[in-house]
């Protein structure tokens, strides 16, 4: 057992110092989303000149809600881990999984574990930054509560994060490029992952229905929690049950596609 954490413990150390190596690129990038969320405090801070809320909510609240997304985006957020893990399978680089004993999605999760850490660490430096300003409209709640259970549903959504990019990669094995299938899924995250607009403010029909898809918990669950957004433990902890559900099923689809997927590699490479 410990024999086989350790493996993916240096796993995690390689992908950290990898990671080091390019802490410029994260620390610019996180840089350049400041100009994202002064667009976003552009467009809302006209949304709300003509009223004191949006539904229910000011603009102190929507902005705390977006800098946490923000943030969530850089310590849970899949980048290229899609196009890592298709780059791995069509140049052959996959061969060396399959003669160790090294489960390939662990190893995986492992790398882009220490890249998150790297990158979520870094986007504070901007937003430290920018703190002098931002600080006038930032408000959060103050539950001790909130900490118990954000926490579990953030390590939950950085699975579905992750397991939804793992399912994507794997579909070099059938696909010579899988840029269209990623494209078409950020869009859709984008909407329904709440990064465009607090899924709150939809109608309520279909704010529920979004609550039983996965790109509800990838973004908006965690953030929602953390910023007071959602404020009924008992819907907090029922979220939780089908967020687990969901890194389930992922992972089981997942384990599916690599299963599939290793017998028509190993007949087309003979």
């Amino acid at each position: 057992m410990l024999a086989s954490l350790n493996k993916y413990r240096h796993a995690f150390l390689v992908g950290l110092q990898s990671n080091i190596v390019y802490r410029w690129n994260f620390a610019v990038r996180g840089f350049f989303s400041l100009f994202h969320l002064a667009v976003v405090f552009v467009l809302w801070g006209a949304a709300f000149a003509g009223s004191k809320d949006i539904g229910g909510y000011d603009l102190r609240q929507t902005m705390t809600y977006f800098v946490v997304l923000l943030v969530l985006q850089f310590f849970i957020g899949a980048f290229n881990e899609d196009y890592q893990i298709s780059e791995e399978i069509r140049n052959g680089l996959i061969n060396q999984f399959l003669l160790k004993p090294i489960n390939y999605f662990t190893y995986r999760f492992s790398i882009f574990s220490a890249a998150r850490l790297v990158s979520g660490t870094l986007i504070f430096l901007p937003l430290l930054v920018a703190m002098p300003i931002l600080k006038d409209y930032l408000t959060f709640p103050t539950e001790w509560w909130r900490l118990a259970l954000g926490l579990p549903a953030l390590l939950l959504s950085a699975l579905v994060q992750f397991s939804i990019a793992y399912c994507f990669g794997l579909l070099s094995f059938w696909f010579l490029e899988i840029q269209g299938f990623v494209i078409l899924s950020m869009a859709v995250e984008t909407i329904l992952g709440g990064q465009v607009f607090p899924l709150d403010l939809m109608p309520a029909s279909i704010f529920r229905l979004t609550q039983y898809l996965p790109f509800y918990y990838q973004m908006y669950f965690p953030g929602a929690i953390f910023t007071g957004r959602l404020n009924d433990p008992a819907q907090i902890i029922r979220g939780l049950g089908i967020e687990f559900c969901w890194v389930l099923l992922l992972l089981g689809l997942g384990h599916f596609l690599w299963v599939r997927g290793l017998r028509r590699y190993t007949a087309v490479g003979g």
